[in-house]
């Protein structure tokens, strides 16, 4: 008998988690390819879905905006991504008083709010908004579609199914979150201005004069930019875990949780690596104007 046969056989568990701990990188690199694989197919079959199944994209644009069923009765994702950033931009008013207050510069709340808001707050708040209601239930969605044989049914039928449910999917958020994101900046802007005239009694003028002073345009355009890159990622990474799940109603569940955990991971990531790319080297405002 071989050394190896008889580790086997008298440690069992300790070969298998050997074996496993070897093979990790092999498994890594299959998965990652996996990936690829799926995210080349569904935006390369987004022509495709253009073509043949326009319905269903307007269909899901409609879904992805305004929810169905219950979540259509409180406004859908409009209404939860809108109090979530109207949340966020209070809590940057708040703190942002008191923590410039200690040093006696509580002026430049103004300032705080549009810095804040705009490059980092609103991108992360929106993004997870979106991952928690629309990801979270593509996700469920395909993922009851595949247990139950949905998915299969569709290839037999000759529909291709990474085009009529994922690529669809794809372009009707990279739709919905423009109009989407625009009201969340709106709302976090508000916020922080009630929050800090109102309660605070910061008058309006000095609020807005450090505002408008230190808004720019071009971080605007780069925090769209930064809320169409997590749509889009957050759109890819539901519709794979929520294509391919497997193991009956806990293994859907089992999907919705790993793609919830991997879209919060990827937001933070897009933003940190954005605001290191963009304000690194260069914040691009002057405190002395």
């Amino acid at each position: 008998m071989s050394t190896t046969a008889v580790l086997k056989s008298r440690f069992p568990r300790a070969v298998a988690g050997g074996e496993r701990l070897a093979s990790s990188p092999a498994r890594f690199l299959d998965s990652i390819g996996h990936i690829a694989w799926f995210v080349v197919t569904a935006v390369g079959s987004i022509g495709h879905a253009f073509r043949y199944y326009r319905k269903e994209m307007l269909r899901l644009v409609a879904e992805i905006g305004m929810g169905t069923g219950a979540m259509a009765v409180i406004g859908g994702t409009v209404a939860i991504v809108g109090f979530v950033t109207l949340s966020g931009g209070s809590l940057i008013a708040i703190q942002g008083f008191a923590s410039l207050g200690n040093i006696g510069v509580e002026a430049f709340t103004g300032f705080f709010a549009a810095l804040v808001n705009v490059r980092i707050a609103a991108p992360v708040v929106a993004g997870q908004a979106l991952a928690a209601t629309v990801g979270a239930g593509a996700t469920a969605e395909l993922g009851a579609m595949r247990i139950s044989e949905e998915i299969d049914a569709l290839e037999v039928m000759g529909i291709k199914s990474i085009s009529y449910l994922v690529s669809t999917r794809l372009v009707a958020g990279f739709v919905v979150i423009i109009p989407l994101y625009a009201m969340a900046i709106i709302m976090s802007f508000l916020a922080a201005q009630a929050t800090t005239t109102l309660f605070y009694g910061q008058s309006t003028g000095t609020y807005e004069h450090y505002f408008r002073t230190f808004l720019r345009p071009d971080d605007v355009a780069w925090s769209f930019v930064q809320a169409i890159i997590i749509s889009v990622i957050v759109m890819l990474n539901h519709c794979y875990y929520g294509f391919y799940a497997s193991g009956g109603p806990v293994g859907v569940g089992e999907a919705v949780g790993r793609s919830m955990r991997a879209s919060l991971i990827a937001i933070v990531l897009v933003v940190l690596f954005a605001s290191m790319a963009l304000y690194g080297t260069n914040a691009n405002f002057n405190l002395t104007v």
